[in-house]
């Protein structure tokens, strides 16, 4: 890319009193505000004019078909943006100046537009870091990444080792992955980040995965195991129990440098805050648009209920965003409710959103997972779960059959009706 058509190497807006900063070579993100003005959770919580960032999933297509895909991937929806739309939504993020997306799916690299869409994001001053199972990161695609401006890539993992790993998201993905983080490192491609959804199963390795990232010097990225898509089937036998939830409590605190995207503020409740905003950002900082541009909340309830509109209808995302009833309640002052009682209230929140929604719980209760032991109480009196939508997969393979090849086709605006 030409000197002179990079972005600026820190993006800068203005939200109400403050200012924020994104520095794209740290990938890290900033709150600059004056004196007397509110704390900056406080402003976050209110919303902002525009996404900090959004996680897009540009398909549910996927070769692999994890246990706890939150998205049920598998299959391609007929419906799915066209190149032409993707590309006006950039416009739209470029436009609101949203700071990066985070893309994903199913597996994003499956669409032939994938490198399309990126390369319009960057040349729109819009950074993207994107998730990918790494099964089609080739030595040239490695070569091509570590050259790109502000572009980060994600590697998924679930275990820190083959057996671990590969019960979750299948025979020889495992070495797929690693694979993928060696022709990253040896393209120089530096701190990539290795993401792993923390199960019952691998909580127990968090210092094996620190020596995973360190092997390929790349960056740890912990994530919580929610029960949504599929991962509603396999949340009762896989989420951490209590103490290995006191457990990472405490390895976080003592790893500030391992990221987290605020997925463990629940935690906070057993005493110092974990870096981080601390709160639930759904419709406030951050939202999800899916393969057919329908725009939720959160990128973990997708759901009817949590759907604040289309970027296909007149006005776009920005119009979604800044005018969406759902988005106006979310961004209300919360109601302490159940909680209401709790002393450890103003560290949690309540604790995750999509937690409460996928496991019965009325969202002003407390987190199932809650570290005061709330949660079980609660479980125990709670209702039916809600139905999960396999929408747009394919049923769960069993591991033993391997990657599940999904064939895709470029399409055009004409292919959308």
């Amino acid at each position: 890319m030409p000197e002179e058509s990079r972005p600026a190497p820190v993006g800068e807006r203005r939200e109400r009193e403050g200012r924020l900063r994104y520095d794209y070579e740290s990938r890290r993100l900033a709150f600059v505000r004056p004196r007397q003005s509110l704390p900056a959770v406080e402003q976050f919580a209110r919303g902002l004019d525009a996404p900090i960032c959004l996680t897009w999933e540009l398909t549910y297509g996927c070769n692999l078909a994890c246990v706890h895909c939150l998205s049920s991937s598998g299959r391609r929806d007929p419906m799915e943006l066209s190149t032409d739309e993707l590309l006006h939504v950039v416009d739209d993020l470029a436009d609101m100046q949203v700071f990066y997306v985070n893309i994903g799916g199913g597996e994003p690299t499956l669409r032939p537009d994938f490198w399309d869409v990126v390369d319009h994001c960057v040349d729109s001053r819009v950074g993207v870091k994107f998730s990918t199972n790494g099964s089609r990161i080739t030595p040239a695609i490695a070569q091509r990444l570590a050259t790109t401006d502000y572009v980060d890539v994600q590697i998924s993992i679930d275990g820190a080792d083959a057996a671990t790993n590969d019960a979750v998201r299948g025979d020889g993905t495992f070495a797929i992955a690693t694979t993928a983080m060696q022709r990253l490192a040896d393209a120089g491609f530096a701190d990539f980040k290795v993401s792993v959804v923390v199960t019952r199963e691998n909580a127990d390795q968090l210092e094996d995965f620190v020596a995973v990232t360190d092997r390929y010097g790349a960056q740890l990225r912990l994530t919580r195991l929610r029960p949504s898509g599929r991962g509603a089937d396999v949340w009762d036998r896989l989420h951490p129990t209590a103490d290995q939830q006191r457990a990472l409590y405490h390895w976080l605190l003592d790893h500030p440098r391992v990221l987290t995207g605020d997925s463990f503020f629940h935690l906070s409740a057993l005493g110092e805050p974990l870096p981080g905003l601390n709160l639930c950002g759904a419709g406030r900082v951050v939202c999800l648009i899916d393969p057919i541009g329908d725009v939720y909340a959160c990128p973990f309830v997708i759901d009817e209920q949590f759907k604040a509109g289309n970027v296909r209808d007149l006005g776009g995302f920005a119009k979604v965003w800044r005018e969406s009833t759902l988005f106006a309640e979310l961004r209300e002052p919360e109601s302490a409710g159940a909680c209401a009682s709790c002393g450890s209230y103003d560290a949690c929140r309540g604790g995750c959103m999509a937690a409460k929604f996928f496991t019965g719980l009325p969202l002003d209760g407390p987190d199932p997972e809650c570290v005061q032991g709330h949660g079980e109480a609660a479980l125990l009196r709670a209702t039916a779960r809600p139905l999960v939508d396999a929408g747009h997969s394919h049923p769960v393979r069993s591991r033993s059959s391997g990657p599940v090849l999904v064939p895709l086709t470029r399409r055009t605006t004409a292919d959308v009706g």
